[in-house]
This record gives C-alpha cells, sequence and structure tokens, in this order.
C-alpha cells in the first residue's frame, strides 16, 4: 500500500507540475498565440456557462445552509470526544485573519470607483450609481466567496478529521466511488485542484506585485515596468520560500502580527480621516441595498456582458482559492460541530471585509468629492494606484504612502506560504507536513510562473493569468457541486448510524 501511495502522489506531483511548465512554456515561446488561446477559452466559458457559475455558487448557499440548519448540523468535525483545539477567540481571529488578503488591499478603492464610473445599470457618476457600486463590492466580497470556501473547507474537515481520510480534496468524494480515490479518478480530481490553486495564487501574486511597483512609481518616481514587477515578484517568493522550507514560524507570526496591525491601523486611521458620518451613512445604506437584493442579485444577469467581466471572474476566483482557504478554514476547526463552522466561516470574515469595504469605499467616495475628483482621475489613468490616490488626500502621506506597500507585502507572503503549504500537501497525498523539499519547489515554481509570463508578455500578461485561472476553476467548479451531493450522501449515512446507536 506505501509503495502504491508514492507512485500516486508522485502521478499527482509530475502531472501538475508538467502542467504548470507547459503553460509556462507556451506563454514564453508562443505569447501571442497564449494569449488568443486563453482569451477564447475565457470568452467560450463565460459566453456559454456564465449562467453556471451563477447557479452553482446559488447551490452552495443552499447546501451550506440548509445542512447548517439541519439536524446534520450537530455532527462534528472530529470524533465525538474531539475537543476544539483552539479557543473561541483565537479561532475567530483566525477566521478573521483569513479574511485579510491581498484582494481586499487591492480593489477595496479601485472597484467601488470603477462601478461607480460605468455601473452595471443607470448612469455613471451619479448618487444611485455610488449606492450600486457600494452595494456590488458587498456582493463580489460577501456571503457567496465565503460559501464557496466553506464547502471546500466542509469536506476536508469532515473526511480528515472524522472519517481518517487523506487530507485531500479527492478524499470527499469516498461516499461516490470508494476506494477509487486512491486510484486515476482520485488523482485527476487532486491535479484539478492543484492546477486551480496553482493560478489562483499567480493571479495575486501578479495583481499584489503590479500594485506594488506602481505605488513606487506613484510615491518616489520608480517606473513600474515588466522588469520592476519580476523584480518585486522575485523578491517576495523568495521570502515566502525560505519561510516555508524553513520552518521560520516566529518569523511568519511577526508577519501575521504585522499585517493585523496595519490591517487594523489603516481602518482606523481612514475612518478618522476619510469623514467617519459620510463612512457610516455608506455602510448603513449598503449594507441595507445588499440583504434587500441578496437573492435577486445572486441570479442577476441582466447586463451579461458586465455580469461576465466581473462577478463570473470573481465567483471563479473564489473556486480557484477554494483548496487552500478550504485547507486553512478546515485545519483551524477541527472539533467544531458542522453547524459552527458554516456560520463562523461564511458569516464572521465577511463581517470584517464589509467593515473594510465600507471604510475605504466611503472614505474615497468623500474624499473624491472633496478634491474635485482626484481618485476617479487615478483609477482612470491605472486603477492599481488608487490606494495611494486616497492616501495622498489626507494627512501624514509621507508615512501612510510606504507603511500600505509593507502592508500590501505583508498580505501576500502570508497568504503565498500557506499556499505553497498547500500545494505541497495535495501532491503529497495529503501529507500534513510535506517535505521540505517540495514547499521549497511549490514557492519557486509559483513565482517563476508570474515572472516568465510576465517578462515575456508585459503586464498584459496578469490578463493571461486571470483568464487561465477562470479556466481552470471550471472544471474545480464541476467537481464542489458533485463535492456538495457526496457531504450530504456522507452526513446523511453518519446520522442514520448515530441514531442507530442511541
Amino acid at each position: 500500500m506505501s509503495n502504491t501511495n508514492n507512485s500516486s502522489n508522485r502521478t499527482v506531483l509530475y502531472t501538475s507540475a508538467s502542467i504548470a511548465l507547459l503553460f509556462v512554456a507556451f506563454g514564453m515561446f508562443f505569447p501571442v498565440q497564449m494569449s488568443e488561446v486563453v482569451n477564447k477559452v475565457f470568452a467560450f466559458l463565460t459566453i456559454k456557462f456564465g449562467w453556471l457559475y451563477l447557479l452553482s455558487v446559488a447551490v452552495f448557499i443552499v447546501a451550506a445552509f440548509g445542512i447548517a440548519v439541519s439536524s446534520y448540523g450537530k455532527i462534528k468535525l472530529g470524533k465525538e470526544d474531539d475537543v476544539p483545539e483552539f479557543t473561541n477567540f483565537q479561532w475567530f481571529a483566525m477566521l478573521f485573519g483569513g479574511g485579510m488578503g491581498i484582494g481586499l488591499v487591492f480593489w477595496s478603492i479601485a472597484e467601488p470607483i470603477m462601478h461607480y464610473l460605468a455601473p452595471p445599470i443607470g448612469d455613471g457618476g451619479t448618487a444611485e450609481a455610488m449606492s450600486t457600486a457600494m452595494r456590488i463590492v458587498f456582493f463580489h466580497w460577501g456571503i457567496h466567496a465565503w460559501v464557496i470556501f466553506a464547502i471546500g473547507g466542509l469536506a476536508l474537515a469532515y473526511f480528515q478529521f472524522r472519517k481518517g481520510l487523506p487530507f485531500l480534496i479527492s478524499s470527499a468524494f469516498y461516499p461516490l466511488i470508494g476506494d477509487r480515490i486512491y486510484g486515476p479518478i482520485g488523482k485527476a480530481i487532486d491535479i484539478l485542484s492543484v492546477f486551480a490553486t496553482i493560478f489562483g495564487v499567480a493571479t495575486s501574486l501578479g495583481l499584489g506585485s503590479s500594485q506594488i511597483a506602481t505605488g513606487l512609481e506613484y510615491i518616489w518616481g520608480i517606473r513600474s515596468t515588466p522588469g520592476t514587477i519580476s523584480i518585486i515578484i522575485a523578491f517576495m517568493t523568495v521570502i515566502f520560500t525560505l519561510a516555508t522550507v524553513s520552518g521560520l514560524h516566529k518569523a511568519m507570526q511577526a508577519a501575521a502580527n504585522l499585517k493585523i496591525w496595519l490591517s487594523v491601523g489603516f481602518m482606523i486611521f481612514i475612518f478618522l480621516f476619510g469623514g467617519m458620518v459620510y463612512i457610516l451613512n455608506n455602510f448603513t445604506s449598503a449594507l441595507g441595498a445588499y440583504l434587500q437584493n441578496f437573492v435577486g442579485q445572486t441570479l442577476w444577469m441582466d447586463n451579461i456582458d458586465w455580469v461576465n467581466g466581473w462577478t463570473v471572474f470573481y465567483w471563479a476566483w473564489w473556486i480557484a482559492w477554494a483548496p487552500f482557504v478550504g485547507q486553512f478554514v478546515a485545519r483551524v476547526s477541527k472539533g467544531r460541530t458542522i453547524r459552527e463552522f458554516i456560520i463562523a466561516v461564511t458569516l464572521l470574515p465577511v463581517g470584517f471585509s464589509f467593515i473594510w469595504l465600507a471604510i475605504y469605499g466611503g472614505a474615497a467616495f468623500n474624499l473624491d468629492k472633496l478634491s474635485g475628483g482626484a481618485i476617479q482621475a487615478a483609477v482612470n489613468a491605472d486603477y492599481t494606484t488608487a490606494l495611494f490616490a486616497t492616501l495622498k488626500q489626507m494627512p501624514f502621506y509621507f508615512l501612510t504612502a510606504p507603511l500600505a506597500i509593507v502592508l500590501i507585502v505583508v498580505s501576500f507572503i502570508g497568504a503565498a506560504n500557506s499556499a505553497t503549504y498547500v500545494l505541497a500537501m495535495l501532491t503529497s497525498g495529503g501529507d500534513m507536513n510535506p517535505s521540505q523539499k517540495l514547499r521549497g519547489f511549490w514557492g519557486i515554481a509559483q513565482g517563476a510562473i508570474t515572472i516568465m509570463l510576465i517578462l515575456v508578455g508585459g503586464t498584459a500578461a496578469l490578463k493571461a493569468l486571470q483568464t487561465a485561472s477562470i479556466a481552470a476553476a471550471f472544471p474545480f467548479m464541476l467537481i464542489m457541486l458533485v463535492m456538495c451531493f457526496s457531504i450530504y450522501k456522507a452526513l446523511k449515512e453518519d446520522y442514520e448510524e448515530e441514531s442507530k446507536n442511541v
């Protein structure tokens, strides 16, 4: 059995690595053709199957909350005598930390301004457009995103901690295919999980490095070029790879603490100097509109081009991140009931995200109005500078601007470090302590993929990475739909067995 497992692990590793290398090689030697292929795939998936992304996320919501409120919600993620490894406060803090990703820093100002200028319905630049913009931002970063992560995390936590199966996505299909999870079908599922994670992380790495580069240009005039972006990626890759390989837990904990303190500090600072009353009014209105339009917005496709460009991209991006974030929330939730897990994972990070978005977005709108459209102009010129353009309208810019770059760096390093660990786990048979060599390989691979594509294709390669992420997420979305049924089947059998023993 050991030899078989090792062979299976190598198959997933070699196949995943080969796919990544082929993609990079194709992008390096045939950049124009790669762009054409990726764009055609993107157009095909969004035009033909955009509706399926929306329906799938709706199914995830029904499945997650349906399980939570049912009798199955009492089932524990672990053995009956297992107790939570962390206190409620520690657990809540880690779930909050999981919501503070590079995406929130990148999009918290750029996205609301972009929707304000070009809303999916009505005219841009109006009070109604502003309200619509904040509702959409809440929608894209709210419950829908975290339900996707909750489904992935529930599958991993339940089948690992309660059933003793490998910490792999394929284990969630045991109720349907039994021991064939160790065969070609299971390998294919795990390979797709790796593929989705690689391009989901690479997209974030590209976006984060691009924002740092444009920030350096905006602040100090250091020109943002593909070469500059590549150097930044290489720098961050070295840091998170060394941290992953050497197990510098104290250093990573210090980085995590710095991220939290900087995040909280920026929120308080922007709240105080960005217009407190304006932000609170904006938050209250946006939250009400979000709740009022929850169901309708979930399935809204009146403006198909806009939905494909924004909502479908977001849903695909969250699906691509489901193996990574799902693994994170699963590992810290052993001993919790399913009901506790789903409610906490879907609501706590969302609450933090809404506060973050309301502060940043509300301040941006307020300061844009006071400055005569300075932030709008910056976003129109280059949306990656939105955060710096907003900070420039407040005091202490000489201090907050470089600190913002530090925040971006530590936000991404923490996520990339964890993602590297997850990739190593997925390609080592679910080993929760994968080898240093394997962790180092995936750390270098993530950075190398992004650097090579940007050096050859320039910043246009970021668009290719985004569309590749959507393409990678499509088959994994189908896997997650089947996963919902498999989880339900396992929970039903588990509950019936428990009822007989009572």
